[in-house]
């Protein structure tokens, strides 16, 4: 039985009580079953009692006992118990407990897919650095994190766009330019500058490219620098998220907002909301109106748009686009930003609490990383990976909460052993391949036989539980945004798989013949190995077969 089965019971039983008369409330179309936190508390456990007392005019331990009476007539609940304030804490028997392997190994890929998102339409904005120099350790974080949450968004129904914001506009882009153009001519790096090596790569290919680039205008000569420069930048920025297992649906210019006339657009639209002011010779987004600390300039005196001017074009484009919930991953040094953002959204017309989400990834701390020989002052992303792999990089990032600074030990994540979380992971998964060539040798062949009713093991009801539980973490993970949850599930399935492994054989012995319990337990094998490879999927990691 499958915890979708099961609420599906539990609401029959609802049903039926209403029907009898004996409750008279509304049966939730949704009702959700969970693990429960203490081991003897049964498989499963509900609080649709408490949910529903209020509503039936009635004790939630009263409502419990007459939900229990319908449901424990159900076939494959052994019991049901009722505890604390009207917890019903449910047991399977072993053949429903059983019968979720072959069901999960079935279902594939797809096992751990849900709908508890499904309607939300999300624009996801992460990583958005600058084009002006390679990603560092600064960005990984958001880049394994954003990535890991569309996964999990998506997996729970949600139409979600990846977005990647290119800072390609205003002074900081002048700099760039002026910088590789210098680089071209043999000279040293401008003041405001970027200095490096990578800068001279730059130079070098804006030369291939343009061999006449010191022989034209100076004005020419420096818009043909910025612009060589930065599509080889540029370039190399999704090359290394690419390698790192990161891809977006849109790359959308910053400078397309101006050149297009969006900011200017975007002005006139919030001043006919009612929201701008001229004061002062600029023109002001009152946005103090909104729970800001303070109002936005959108332009200067000297008539040149903000930053901000862009930031409200930009939301407009996004609502424009036809995204109802706009999330903005941000680092750590943007902690102004969510004021302001959310000021935008309001000025906007839209709620600020259910249209937009801003979140904070705090910094990353890595010991051993050495800094990066092209640009000299920073930890290269690229060279992270190189040093210690996307795995333990993408799995390390994951498995903690994005709100909390955060230290590794770089040759920590480079051991192959249980105590780095990513390889035991990972040897979980790699092992039940194994047991799966080794079982397949012996002429175990799991489609000849399944008797659920044969996991009996205590270490099998508990695997099973755990397998269970795979659909609700992954749903609660997209909910909170919190891709640590499904890091810290899978460490759990992997210490019942092993614990399970060492005490259940899944070959026969040499001289032992081939039953039913060897097929079966292959199928509970199989059905690890699945989720195994499901969760770390959803974290953009690696499933081995050998380790």
């Amino acid at each position: 039985m499958t915890p979708e089965e099961l609420s599906a019971a539990i609401r029959a039983a609802l049903t039926a009580a209403v029907e009898a008369g004996e409750l008279t409330v509304q049966v939730p179309t949704e009702l959700r079953v969970e693990r429960p936190k203490q081991k003897g508390h049964g498989d499963w456990t509900s609080n649709v009692s408490m949910q529903l007392a209020k509503p039936a005019g009635m004790k939630p331990r009263d409502v419990a006992t007459i939900v229990a009476q319908h449901l424990g007539a159900h076939e494959g609940i052994a019991g049901i118990e009722i505890a604390g304030p009207g917890f019903l804490n449910i047991t399977l028997d072993a053949a429903s407990a059983g019968a979720l392997a072959r069901a999960i190994a079935e279902a594939g890929a797809v096992y751990g897919h849900n709908d508890a998102m499904t309607g939300h339409v999300v624009n996801l904005e992460f990583i958005s650095a600058n084009p002006t120099g390679p990603l560092h350790i600064g960005h990984t974080r958001w880049a394994a994190l954003g990535d890991s949450m569309r996964r999990l968004l998506t997996a729970s129904g949600a139409e979600v766009t990846a977005e990647y914001y290119i800072n390609d506009a205003g002074a900081q882009m002048d700099n760039f330019g002026a910088s590789v153009l210098a680089r071209a001519k043999g000279e040293p790096t401008p003041e405001g500058g970027y200095p490096g090596p990578y800068i001279d790569d730059l130079a070098q290919t804006a030369l291939a490219a343009r061999p006449d680039l010191l022989e034209l205008p100076d004005a020419e000569a420096l818009a043909t620098a910025r612009e060589l420069g930065y599509e080889a930048q540029l370039a190399d920025i999704r090359s290394t998220l690419e390698d790192f297992g990161v891809y977006f649906d849109v790359w959308f210019s910053e400078k397309t907002l101006h050149e297009g006339g969006a900011v200017e657009s975007a002005i006139t639209r919030l001043r006919e909301q009612g929201h701008v002011d001229d004061r002062d010779g600029a023109v002001w987004l009152r946005t103090t109106d909104f729970g800001d600390d303070k109002d936005r300039v959108l332009i200067r005196t000297d008539g040149v748009p903000t930053y901000f001017a862009a930031d409200a074009a930009y939301y407009l484009s996004k609502k424009d686009r036809g995204f109802p919930e706009k999330i903005y991953l941000l680092g750590a040094d943007h902690h102004g930003y969510v004021s302001r953002l959310k000021a935008i959204a309001a000025c906007a017309g839209d709620d600020p609490k259910a249209n937009i989400e801003i979140r904070i990834g705090q910094l990353v701390n890595l010991d051993g990383a050495k800094l990066s020989k092209r640009a000299g002052n920073i930890i290269e992303l690229r060279d992270l990976v190189s040093w210690i792999g996307t795995d333990a990089v993408r799995y390390s990032l994951a498995r903690y909460p994005a709100d909390s600074p955060l230290s590794l030990d770089g040759e920590e994540l480079r051991k192959q052993t249980n105590d780095n979380p990513v390889f035991y992971v990972q040897y979980a998964h790699a092992r039940t391949a194994n047991v799966a060539r080794l079982a397949a040798e012996d002429g175990v062949v799991r489609e000849e036989g399944f008797d659920p009713a044969l996991l009996s093991d205590p270490t099998e009801a508990h695997l099973l539980a755990a397998l269970g539980d795979f659909p609700r973490i992954v749903a609660h993970a997209a909910e909170l945004r919190e891709p640590h949850r499904v890091a810290r599930y899978l460490e759990d399935l992997a210490g019942h798989f092993h614990k399970w492994y060492d005490t259940c054989r899944v070959r026969p012995r040499s001289d032992e013949e081939i039953t039913d319990l060897h097929r079966t337990r292959l199928w509970l094998n199989d059905a690890t190995r699945q989720v195994l490879a499901n969760g770390l999927d959803l974290l953009g990691v690696s499933a081995p077969e050998r380790m």
